[in-house]
């Protein structure tokens, strides 16, 4: 593992064996946010007082030998696009600013019944729209292994806070890589589960066939732990399903290099770690062969008509009349084209008109419509290449984090940033990247597996093993002690 918070599991035989306290643990991780909060801007808000009453009735709890399970007592950051009761839910976003949430997502229910505490809410692209964490309402945050470069997006806060040891694990979502790419920026684990076996009831939507909420972790044990405990089936949320999980029939896996993503526009050191990897794993005897998806080039042009189109629409509900904000004005029409005027930031209103000319009726079909059509044959693309392989691999992204400012003048660059993670969303598949290395200016490099749909928990066991072989060891700039904190 690559913190000096030790793994859930560890944590969880040192809270059994008395060597530590829940209510100690959670004291640490909020020391180590308040040295790095300052630089980093990683948490929008902190919940110090009621984490910490309830990490101490986890203390009561093992003192009784009645503990909850593995997550009791683990701090666990929040997205700012996911409903916790009693606390803001902003999105990032002036329009949700005062918005205070009536109730818990069903994954922060799940939460609390396995005991584990939150540190509080994090930063993020507004709307979850960005790659980057620079579109937030708030502030950027910025990237715990140089404050000089982005952390990734849209769940940069969550994936900041697990790097610098400010909460132990965090949620994010995954609309078109935000788990995956800002894991990989901060070289720690994403997780973004098959689509529907993590319930979507709570999160604020942006587009609702694309967004997943999955975990980021300093190891994929710990993923896998949280995975167990926040899957199923849940009525409350239309797209849910009944997963049946499945396994690989080898223990010697076939595994499929995507060629299409091995190509220019991805840069040499994110090539790199895929070859290494690969070669590790036909070392322990895995078959690895380069595949060809070619509709995976057309997945950034599909998933930019389709996300945008949702967008507008599931957008359209924060008119000032219901939600948040509300700006004063004589008529009911000027008051909402005043408060969207004024609540959303520019990227968010470049994707809503984007989204609303697509689905427009004099383009409807020659924009949305055909990329519903691309979609569905890069679905089927993605079935035929799991007939003949049990995993693919690829890049996460296609370079390492990047500066400040510097993809933020040429919106086409920034979205390049997802090109690797969107086929999985598109696709609705697991994927996960683990960190595997350092760049030549330090900062993490990556590799992302995907699996088929329900291949979850057999996608974390090779990941895991990828893990083991890497032994990725480093720790970022930004960590408790440090002069500049």
């Amino acid at each position: 593992m690559n913190r000096n918070i030790p793994s859930i599991s560890k944590l969880n035989n040192l809270f059994l064996d008395k060597e530590l306290k829940p209510s100690e643990l959670f004291e640490q991780v909020y020391e180590n946010a308040s040295f790095t909060e300052s630089i980093l801007h990683a948490h929008l808000e902190l919940f110090h007082d009621e984490g910490l009453e309830n990490s101490k009735k986890s203390d009561e709890r093992f003192l009784k030998g009645e503990s909850l399970g593995k997550l009791d007592g683990i701090p666990i950051a929040i997205k700012d696009n996911i409903n916790v009761y009693g606390y803001k839910t902003t999105c990032s976003s002036k329009m949700l600013s005062n918005y205070v949430s009536p109730y818990d997502a069903t994954v922060i229910g799940m939460l609390k019944e396995t005991g584990s505490t939150f540190t509080g809410k994090t930063n993020l692209d507004e709307f979850a729209m960005g790659s980057s964490t620079e579109n937030s309402a708030y502030g950027p945050t910025k990237n715990p292994w140089n404050p000089d470069y982005v952390p990734g997006g849209s769940s940069g806060g969550s994936a900041a806070v697990v790097s610098a040891g400010s909460a132990v694990a965090s949620l994010g979502s995954d609309t078109g890589g935000s788990i995956r790419q800002p894991a990989s920026f901060c070289g720690v684990v994403g997780f973004k589960p098959t689509y529907g076996t993590v319930s979507r009831f709570g999160l604020i939507a942006f587009a609702s066939s694309l967004d997943q909420i999955g975990p980021i972790t300093n190891t994929v044990d710990d993923a896998r732990i949280i995975f167990d405990n926040i899957q199923g089936y849940d009525p409350k949320d239309a797209t849910s399903i009944k997963p049946q999980y499945t396994e690989p029939k080898n223990k010697k896996l076939k595994i499929g290099i995507i060629k299409e993503l091995m190509q220019e526009g991805v840069s040499e050191d994110s090539q790199n770690e895929v070859n290494k990897v690969t070669q590790l794993l036909e070392n322990s005897g895995h078959e690895v062969l380069e595949t060809s998806l070619p509709l995976t080039e057309m997945a950034l042009s599909v998933y930019y008509l389709i996300a945008p189109a949702e967008c507008s629409a599931n957008l359209s509900r924060f008119d000032g009349v219901r939600f948040g904000l509300r700006e004063p004005a004589s008529g009911s029409y000027e008051m909402m084209n005043k408060t969207r005027a004024v609540g959303f930031g520019e990227e968010v209103k470049k994707r809503i008109l984007l989204g609303t000319y697509a689905l427009s009726a004099g383009y409807f079909d020659e924009y949305y419509g055909r990329a519903l059509k691309v979609r569905s044959k890069i679905i089927s693309d993605f079935q035929k290449a799991f007939d003949d392989f049990d995993f693919l691999i690829s890049p996460t992204t296609p370079s390492p984090a990047f500066k400040f400012g510097e993809k933020t003048e040429n919106p086409l660059e920034m979205y390049l940033s997802d090109l690797c993670t969107i086929p999985a969303n598109l696709a609705g598949l697991p994927a996960i990247s683990i960190p595997t290395g350092l760049s030549d200016n330090n900062m993490p490099l990556s590799i992302q597996l995907m699996g088929k749909p329900c291949s979850d928990y057999s996608l974390l066991d090779l990941a895991e093993s990828i893990e083991d072989m890497v032994s990725f060891n480093h720790l970022p700039k930004i960590t408790k002690g440090d002069n500049e904190s």
